[in-house]
């Protein structure tokens, strides 16, 4: 199955948490905190949102911040995914 985000949203796929502190302290599964930082799996093709045209800054491959609370977890083929609008993208992190 493949997911195609409609409108202004997009698909991303949460990268995994660090598994050591910056201190070499080894954390439990539990005590992990989910990381904001995803790689863009899957882009609409943006649209027309309140009257203004909406263009896609991200593309597939970025990898970007986004909001804490945002958007709806789904799973496909046993991956787990994020479907959120493009708004809820705060950064995209440059290498």
């Amino acid at each position: 199955m493949k997911l195609r985000p409609l409108g202004d949203r997009v698909v991303i796929k949460q990268l995994e948490a660090e598994e050591k502190t910056k201190s070499g302290i080894v954390l439990p599964n539990q005590a992990k905190e989910k990381p904001q930082e995803a790689e863009v799996v899957a882009v609409g093709p943006g649209g027309v949102v309140d009257g203004k045209e909406i263009k896609m800054e991200v593309k597939v491959g970025d990898r970007v911040i986004y909001s804490k609370y945002a958007g709806t977890e789904v799973k496909v083929d046993n991956e787990e995914y994020i479907v959120l609008r493009q708004s809820d993208i705060l950064a995209i992190v440059e290498q």
